[in-house]
């Protein structure tokens, strides 16, 4: 299959679109060629970023024609890396509910921002996030060198398709998590502290329901029990730990909570651990009191 994509500058958007096709096709792309030729492009198999037409039938991924190219259900934008994703996501996660999991961590905020929107309100002037935008155009020529655009979208999909890959493994083992944390919810008498069996990805699933103050969870050793706070926004607790603990460790912690086995609170009050789960459920109960 011969793939087109626009040349000279490269951004998030068409490396990742790129990285997902390769992920989806593998060994049946034979050529990509990035160019703004009209007769290349009406040659290509598929086409992303380039060409103003959006038509998945034909496998025409563009989204800067005057109509672009529509919008999600809440609204953020499709651009050609949501556009390729919403063909082939499902496939190459193997579920819809993984694709979409991907879809709104890693393909929302970039096609969000290929369109000029922004996700992120930056508390101080001269200080940006790091982000995958970041990454692609770091891979850029500077003022100093000579353009080598061709070359280093190349380099910069390869790692792009690594991070997708990864991202789309987080996100089927965090589905297959799901179930096991919602019964865990059912389970507690006390739904205002949940305990974990397991070193589970909770935060996506338990945050939803308002009644949680505190999830206990342990690592995968289960040598250490943590107690974290749930949040209605970053940052934000339901229910700050006990003021008297922030920052304490091991004796200190000790003392001042009256828990033995408790290590450490952290000063923000949003975690604390324990060496067993049973010391655990104490400071949380102690912080529910406080």
């Amino acid at each position: 299959m011969k793939i087109v994509t626009h040349d000279d500058r490269f951004h998030a958007d068409d490396v990742c679109a790129m990285a997902t096709l390769i992920i989806a096709l593998g060994d049946q792309i034979t050529e990509v060629i990035r160019t703004r030729d009209e007769q290349i492009i009406q040659s290509a198999d598929i086409v992303f970023d380039v060409g103003n037409v959006y038509d998945p039938t034909s496998n025409r991924f563009d989204h800067h024609q005057v109509e672009g190219a529509g919008t999600r259900e809440n609204g953020v934008p499709y651009a050609s890396f949501g556009l390729v994703w919403k063909k082939w996501g499902e496939h190459i996660c193997g579920s819809q509910v993984v694709a979409d999991m991907v879809d709104q961590k890693i393909v929302q905020p970039i096609d969000a921002h290929d369109n000029g929107y922004a996700f992120v309100e930056y508390l101080y002037d001269d200080v940006r996030e790091y982000s995958i935008n970041s990454i692609c155009a770091s891979f850029g020529a500077t003022w100093k060198e000579q353009d080598r655009y061709d070359e280093a979208f190349m380099e910069v999909v390869h790692v792009l398709e690594k991070i997708i890959r990864r991202e789309i493994k987080n996100a089927q083992d965090k589905a297959e998590a799901i179930p096991l944390v919602e019964a865990m919810y059912e389970r507690a008498q006390d739904k205002r502290i949940v305990v974990l069996d397991e070193y589970y990805p909770w935060s996506d699933t338990l945050q939803k329901y308002t009644e949680i103050l505190y999830v206990i969870s342990p690592n995968k050793q289960k040598t250490i029990w943590r107690i974290n706070a749930t949040q209605d926004s970053l940052f934000v607790n339901r229910k700050d730990l006990p003021q008297e603990w922030a920052g304490l460790r091991d004796a200190d912690l000790v003392r001042v909570s009256g828990v033995e086995g408790a290590i450490f609170c952290h000063r923000k009050l949003f975690m604390a651990a324990a060496t067993t789960k049973e010391s655990a459920l104490l400071l949380a109960k102690k912080a529910i009191e406080s």
